[in-house]
């Protein structure tokens, strides 16, 4: 079963890696990445098939360019600049970076391996490749689809009845059903309803002419943790400084999770906390967070009306509802809806991730508020991390 290409555009990915790739290409050129593929799931398996046809797809990827008229794009969005332009329209995805292969029981392999710049661009392409060739050749994606287009059916209803009164951005790209059916979503939602506020997905921003949304993410942070000079303990702190040197407080919303949100608000003090519009949750409880996060602005002075609670973390409507009701009066709150968008089916949906690991040779990790969100290949390098961070959690307390 020979597919179509999936990717047909390199803006066709989330924007906070063109925001994190901006900010390597200016100040980190020499950092290397390592980046592993893992499923969630338990028992799923790619044949040899899909797995032929994922390497085909990657083939197809790595002979895509940016266009002029994209890079004209690019280079209207406010934030981006005309030299890290420049630099895409000579940048290509490179294929010897990336290794693919099918594991004895069936598992899929993927490591990406080379410039930090270059290896970090492949993951959410590559997330877009895996999760549509399995569902397209595991399933029938007609029934697929269908069931998909009655649950849309069903969310607009709600979004435009009064049951869900809450504005969100789509943040569906990386575990979508498929291109075609991700932009019937983006579409729909942007036409028939008055709560999308935008879509991380840059490809479909362009062609509906909607706000590109996005910061940065984990591996942003964990970045740090393989540059020698920095104590691990201390990574969000030079995060942070660099983002907001490179974007001077605009594109200012911080993801708090990497090593702990309890370590990060020791870093949010309280010239980050003016600098940054707002943060991101990602994993544990969202209320204790979220009580958490006002709570620390309030320490400061800060009226917590006048910053951002975004909430991402496998959320569906009803329990982004849940959490607007509950803090819609105390501070501004929004969402990043992805899979409940982008691939709500009769099928349950691939739990799929590429995490960077190692950083010019040495292991990096997420911590998280959630264990079993932590991933790391070096088990003995974990527990280092996590030692340094109760440490400093212990001594400046």
């Amino acid at each position: 079963m020979k597919l179509e290409p999936i990717v047909i555009s390199l803006l066709d990915t989330d924007l906070y890696k063109f925001n994190m790739n901006q900010v390597i290409f200016h100040k980190h050129t020499d950092l290397c990445g390592k980046y592993y593929f893992k499923c969630r799931n338990e028992g799923v398996v790619f044949t040899e098939e899909m797995v032929e046809e994922i390497k085909a797809q990657i083939d197809y990827l790595c002979s895509l360019r940016f266009t002029k008229d994209e890079l004209e794009y690019m280079r209207s969005i406010r934030f981006i600049k005309n030299d890290f332009v420049e630099f895409l329209r000579l940048w290509r995805p490179i294929r010897d970076y990336v290794t693919v292969s099918r594991e004895a029981d069936g598992g899929l392999s993927v490591v990406i391996d080379g410039p930090l710049f270059s290896a970090m661009q492949f993951e959410i392409y590559l997330l877009e490749i895996i999760n549509e060739v399995y569902f397209r050749m595991k399933y029938d994606y007609e029934t697929l689809r269908k069931s998909a287009e009655e649950k849309l059916d069903a969310k607009i209803k709600s979004l435009t009845d009064g049951t869900y009164t809450f504005k969100f951005a789509e943040f569906g790209c990386r575990r979508r059903l498929s291109r075609e059916w991700e932009e019937v979503v983006i579409k729909r939602l942007a036409r028939e309803t008055d709560k999308c506020a935008g879509t991380s997905n840059v490809y479909f921003a362009k062609k509906y002419n909607l706000t590109p949304i996005g910061t940065y993410a984990h591996e942003y942070v964990q970045m740090y943790q393989g540059i020698d000079k920095i104590p691990l303990a201390y990574t969000n702190h030079y995060a942070m400084r660099d983002w907001y040197d490179e974007y001077e407080g605009d594109n200012g919303t911080a993801l708090t999770d990497t090593v702990t949100t309890d370590l990060f608000l020791m870093d949010f003090n309280r010239s980050m906390v003016n600098n940054y519009s707002g943060v991101r949750h990602d994993s544990g409880d969202p209320y204790e967070w979220g009580e958490k996060i006002i709570k620390h602005y309030e320490s400061f002075g800060v009226d917590p009306k006048t910053k951002l609670l975004l909430f991402s973390d496998s959320l569906d409507f009803d329990r982004a509802q849940k959490l607007y009701d509950h803090f819609k009066d105390r501070a501004k709150v929004s969402f990043g809806i992805g899979t409940f968008c982008s691939n709500d089916t009769c099928e349950k949906p691939l739990n799929i991730v590429i995490k960077l690991q190692y950083v010019n040779d040495r292991p990096v990790a997420k911590l998280s508020d959630t264990p079993g969100k932590a991933m790391c290949r070096d088990e003995h390098y974990l527990d280092y991390l996590k030692r340094s961070v109760d440490f400093r959690l212990h001594r400046e307390k």
